[in-house]
């Protein structure tokens, strides 16, 4: 009696996935035209970006920190090279998304944090943090209110909910921003310089949040020129004229 050889293929363990990274930058190159010749803001930047982390990009200014942050949210073209991001168990190159289907896949999976806050001025607090959640279409007006308390709440700034941004300090608006951020439970943050405006003090108050987010599950990627927060990161790159040159895991490894 003949026997039929069989292949075994071993199944994808559960946490084969964790090891997926949540972001995949291949040679990500953006340059600019100028009168001259063209300026290269990036040049060929490779990274992944895994879950769970707490990922500092420093660089001095000018070195191209907010422009590599814009290709990872897709708000500019690259010239050349590639953003993945894990999407329904597959990578997917996120500038080959149509405008609508890159808006709401950052709507429901990123919350980006800007130095400048960016709040709608005429929008109270609570307005503010429930506008995404209300375009997103997430929630409905009631929940999308109750969630925007909480979150207020998370900040410690409930009892200024009804007060427009102009009449609260700056770091209070950046915690407004960062609930704001979270207001559709994104497992990604990004973080342009949040702290870059404020004293030292609020500075660390405000990073102290990130680092509970962190410890909530959250994957956090934050932009800074201050280098002396490397050692509360928990993995650092180092950005320099537009190139990576330094990644404290492979250093480790």
């Amino acid at each position: 009696m003949s026997r039929k050889s069989t292949t075994i293929q071993k199944e994808k363990h559960p946490s084969d996935q964790i090891n997926e990274p949540l972001i995949s930058l291949s040679d990500v190159v953006k340059s600019f035209k100028t009168a001259g010749e063209d300026f290269f803001a990036l040049r060929g930047i490779t990274f992944n970006v895994f879950q769970g982390e707490f990922l500092g990009i420093i660089g001095k200014s000018g070195a191209g920190k907010t422009t590599l942050v814009n290709m990872i949210t897709g708000v500019d073209h690259l010239t050349s090279g590639q953003v993945s991001v894990n999407y329904n168990n597959r990578k997917v190159s996120i500038h080959h998304f149509t405008e609508d289907q890159l808006a709401l896949w950052r709507g429901k999976n990123m919350g980006v944090v800007y130095q400048s806050f960016q709040l709608l001025p005429m929008l109270s607090l609570l307005e503010n943090i429930m506008l995404p959640m209300d375009l997103c279409g997430n929630y409905s007006p009631i929940q999308s209110r109750e969630k925007a308390y909480e979150l207020l709440r998370m900040v410690e700034l409930e009892e200024h909910a009804k007060k427009l941004p102009k009449f609260i300090s700056g770091g209070q608006q950046q915690r407004v921003s960062i609930a704001r951020a979270l207001a559709n439970d994104p497992p990604i943050i990004i973080a342009d310089e949040p702290t870059g405006s404020l004293d030292s003090i609020t500075a660390d108050h405000i990073f102290g949040v990130f680092e509970k987010l962190k410890d909530q599950g959250k994957t956090i990627i934050m932009v800074t020129h201050d280098k002396s927060l490397s050692p509360r990161f928990t993995r650092t790159l180092v950005i320099q004229d537009g190139e990576l040159i330094s990644d404290s895991q492979r250093e480790a490894a």
